[in-house]
């Protein structure tokens, strides 16, 4: 990986970013290889986002066959490496958007580290309606560029062909992810999803847990297996088991597609569900609704301090308290004393709401966020005007977005709105009135354990919570706790708070509210 260093070293990250270039470590590319390599009629493969080739290397390094490796890449500065580097190998570069170009023609492998593109970073609407015209398959517009290079290339793959791409893990598990997965069902060429587990992220730079998937044309298996790797190591063993395919892998669990369901997250197909170990329980739903916080498109311009306020001059009838970092808050409650305790420390907690351009000095900084383009971000870009900020009314309870050490629940006791930093928890009828027997199951060890059924992991220990996976996830019966029990409940839950306030130590009352949940969902 000299090469892809000595890349990395010269070319900025942010050219880097622009394309998504997150380099192969050879070892997988060499897995990828061999998996493609395993059809030994193999003449052609095309490798969609070339790079600096290095699936190229590996291919020539595992064989001596005649065999023509097709290269595209959008970016000329790679590229220009990348002809550097592979000149003496049997391979023809182009200077293409994989996407946009042909679909006729057809290669008997196809290997690939695809872009992964957030769905406002490309031109994702001529891309989704070219996807429909030629598989009739129509995809939310917040599909990522990824899943459409997996597709295209399904598509252009010959008889007996095999694909290898490793791509971000997302898609298994998240709502625009069904549809994928229904077509990747529906084809019948997805053999193996290989999770790689790794304690170390295996792409510098990216935060994001990696699969490998592997497909073949063929009519020997009709079954879909799934497997988690966590080192390079087993990663080469199940390598040697892959040459015996279409047998089981040692460790995998091996399914007839019509077992799988696109619509449930995948990850249960590959690892052990904790919800499984529990009963008395009901999806999240059944309580309230789980929503974004609000989405400003440029929180720098739009959130002030008090600092900020006095230098623009904006009156406060223009500025909603709001949080919108996450590491402004250490505790479960938030009151108004600590808000104002935030201000004074002339913290960004002020959010700016014009509802009219009556004041001058508002008008000027309107006018400001026009010189300076905030107007033509992409959310603003959509709003009308463009300054309106949504209509999100204070949540009761807030719940952290990204975690490393499990969810956090926040009581928003100062009624004050929120940031993306957090999503909103809207309490119904039947749970308003019992907030606080469900705030209290919600700061439980066995809760959180339960919610990790539902997470998106991105690597280095980083989790993900949309609102639909806390929306879907299960938590206590509330019905199943008895009048005494909730009377416990409660009493602990007052005691913990009032000392949280009071800096005492409080973990034994949240131990004991762990442990009567953990009785009532074990019953």
């Amino acid at each position: 990986m000299q090469d892809e260093k000595e890349y990395c070293q010269s070319v900025s990250l942010e050219h880097r970013k622009k394309y998504a270039q997150f380099f192969t470590p050879y070892p997988i590319a060499d897995f990828m290889a061999q998996w493609i390599l395993g059809n030994t009629d193999c003449k052609t493969i095309l490798d969609p986002a070339f790079g600096l080739g290095v699936f190229a290397r590996a291919i020539f390094d595992n064989t001596d066959r005649n065999i023509n490796i097709t290269g595209l890449e959008i970016d000329s500065l790679i590229l220009s490496q990348a002809r550097k580097l592979n000149h003496h190998l049997n391979v023809n570069l182009y200077h293409q958007d994989y996407i946009s170009q042909d679909w006729q023609e057809n290669y008997d492998g196809i290997i690939c580290n695809p872009p992964y593109f957030k769905f406002h970073d490309y031109d994702n609407k001529t891309n989704l309606k070219e996807i429909k015209q030629k598989l009739g398959i129509t995809l939310t517009g917040f599909t990522n560029l990824y899943t459409l290079f997996l597709l295209k290339s399904i598509y252009q793959l010959n008889p007996n062909g095999r694909i290898a791409y490793i791509v971000p893990s997302e898609f298994l598990n998240s709502d625009y992810g069904k549809k994928i997965k229904d077509y990747l069902i529906k084809d019948g060429k997805l053999r193996y999803v290989i999770i790689l587990d790794f304690a170390e992220n295996i792409f510098t730079d990216a935060i994001t847990t990696s699969s490998i998937l592997l497909f073949a044309h063929d009519k020997k298996s009709q079954d879909l297996e799934f497997i988690s790797v966590k080192s390079l190591t087993e990663l080469n063993n199940l390598q040697t088991e892959l040459n015996k395919y279409p047998q089981s892998l040692t460790g995998g669990n091996k399914l007839n597609y019509s077992q799988i369901n696109p619509k449930l997250k995948w990850r249960l197909y590959y690892q052990p569900q904790q919800s499984l170990n529990f009963k008395n329980l009901v999806p999240f739903s059944a309580y309230g609704k789980v929503v974004r916080g609000i989405a400003t498109g440029a929180n720098d311009y739009f959130t002030f301090n008090l600092e900020k306020q006095k230098h623009y001059k904006i009156p406060d009838c223009y500025l909603l308290p709001c949080i919108p970092k996450a590491n402004y808050i250490n505790s479960p409650f938030f009151n108004l004393a600590t808000f104002e305790e935030l201000k004074e420390k002339n913290k960004k907690v002020l959010l700016l709401n014009v509802t009219d351009l009556q004041n001058e000095n508002v008008k000027k900084y309107i006018q400001l966020g026009e010189e300076n383009q905030i107007h033509k971000k992409h959310l603003t870009s959509h709003r009308k005007p463009w300054y309106a900020i949504e209509k999100r009314p204070p949540s009761p309870i807030w719940v952290s977005v990204f975690n490393r050490n499990g969810l956090r629940f926040i009581k928003n006791e100062a009624k004050i709105r929120n940031l993306t930093t957090f999503h909103c928890i809207y309490l119904n009828l039947l749970s308003a009135n019992r907030e606080d027997l469900l705030f209290a199951y919600l700061l439980t060890d066995v809760s959180k354990k339960i919610f990790q059924d539902n997470r998106r992991e991105y690597g280095q220990g980083l989790e993900k919570f949309e609102p639909n996976d806390l929306n879907s996830s299960l938590v206590v019966n509330l019905d199943c706790i008895t009048v005494q029990e909730e009377i416990k409940i409660i009493d602990l839950f007052q005691r913990y708070r009032k000392n949280i306030f009071s800096n005492h130590t409080q973990s034994e009352f949240l131990k004991e509210i762990n442990e009567i949940f953990s009785r009532i969902i074990t019953k």
